[in-house]
């Protein structure tokens, strides 16, 4: 990642060559470093299908059938076969979903995740923004069961809804809603603070409460018994906080995934300033709200007591090119050699890039496409079944209007 070095100023009286001299060794002593990203990665991006609505999710069922499907955040799941879109939907919940505004909104159908053993259980699940329970939220998130139709592949048996887990959201925003199985086999769901802005509800906010599931990122065992089991190794499976939880002090996770070693990246959306990707570990706390990427987020109050959380393997600061970052993948596809292994991820205005550890360091590699940036909106990333990576985007803002679009990453 690039910084901008900060300027000094010396006011001397001395001659031009000895004023040139000072100032460029104090320029190296006291200003801020150029910290060089990798040179750019340049690709190409291959139109897959547009004409969607609000794409958030891509994933596949890991059947062998190399189908994807799409979420689109109107209540939708997609599936594409053999690169053609399905005239009707695997899935369909928009009666479901809470009201959501057509102009901008972070409600809706958010994840998707196939079970390990879809292949033989015909399992999936969902997470998505229902109407309140109560008067006191404004909606409420809901962890959900379904089943395929035993009549077709690509249609889902909406009458096996089975709901695992609701969550009362106090505001419309930072829902999080990412969901995948890890290879222990256990459901993970990431899930913001409860959303407004500076996680304003306690002393020191949802993310720090462990008595909610609010600010975390959830780890449960869906087959051993209804709705749900706590893995044994559960940090706080014995107490201390809600069993549920793997790691806590996020904002908005906005997508994680499991790489093929079995490490959890997670990309967590920041405040005013810093975005940071985490690698997420059983119990591990991540900082909000005392800390905003790797700063104190509120130094007068709580500075000292983020000395020993888990800072961010990388972050970037907030710019007119980069605003909110996007989970993605450590690339694993057999097409594009110069990603192998590297964590690719992008920021909701465009950019895409990848990381890759260095020693102690993780160095940044721009992405950039020969086909250009036309693509608008950057919602998510995906993945199929061989390790091909996808964007999710959309030409304008809102969840209602039809310009979204799927892209493959190629050579």
């Amino acid at each position: 990642m690039l910084y901008k070095a900060q300027p000094c100023w010396l006011f001397v009286s001395f001659g031009e060559m000895l004023y040139r001299k000072v100032i460029m060794l104090l320029a190296l002593l006291c200003c801020q470093a150029f910290v060089q990203a990798q040179a750019p990665v340049t690709l190409s991006l291959q139109e897959v299908l547009n004409g969607l609505s609000a794409p958030v999710a891509l994933t596949h069922a890991g059947d062998g059938s190399n189908r994807l499907f799409v979420v689109e955040q109107v209540g939708n799941v997609r599936v594409i076969r053999n690169g053609k879109m399905k005239p009707y939907p695997f899935l369909e919940l928009t009666s479901k979903i809470a009201p959501i505004s057509p102009y901008y909104s972070e409600m809706g159908l958010l994840g998707l995740a196939f079970h390990p053993k879809f292949k033989q259980n015909g399992k999936f699940y969902v997470y998505y923004s229902a109407p309140k329970a109560n008067r006191e939220s404004d909606h409420q998130g809901v962890l959900a069961e379904y089943e395929v139709s035993p009549f077709d592949p690509d249609m889902a048996d909406f009458t096996t809804q089975r709901i695992l887990l609701t969550v009362d959201q106090p505001a419309s925003n930072h829902n999080g809603g990412a969901l995948a199985f890890g290879p222990d086999g256990y459901l993970y769901l990431g899930l913001g603070d409860g959303g407004g802005a500076g996680d304003r509800f306690g002393l020191t906010g949802n993310g720090q409460n462990l008595n909610t599931l609010l600010g975390k990122i959830l780890r449960i065992d869906v087959d051993s018994k209804q709705p749900y089991a706590i893995p044994d190794d559960n940090p706080f499976a014995r107490g201390g906080g809600r069993p549920e939880i793997w790691a806590y002090g996020l904002r908005n996770p906005w997508r994680f995934s499991f790489a093929p070693d079995g490490r959890l990246f997670c990309a967590d959306v920041g405040q005013n300033k810093y975005e940071e990707v985490n690698l997420i570990e059983r119990g591990g706390n991540y900082g909000w709200r005392l800390m905003e990427g790797p700063a104190c987020y509120n130094p007068e109050k709580n500075c000292e007591q983020g000395k020993n959380l888990i800072r961010p393997i990388y972050h970037y600061l907030h710019s007119s090119s980069k605003v909110s970052v996007v989970g993605g993948y450590v690339y694993r596809g057999k097409g594009i050699s110069a990603l192998r292994g590297q964590f690719v991820f992008a920021d909701w205005k465009g950019s895409v890039m990848a990381i890759q550890q260095q020693g102690q360091r993780w160095e940044m590699s721009p992405l950039r496409f020969r086909t250009g940036d036309g693509y608008g909106y950057i919602n998510s990333l995906g993945e199929d079944e061989q390790g091909n990576l996808y964007l999710l985007t959309q030409t304008q803002m809102g969840p209602k209007n039809r310009t979204g679009a799927l892209y493959k990453i190629v050579p």
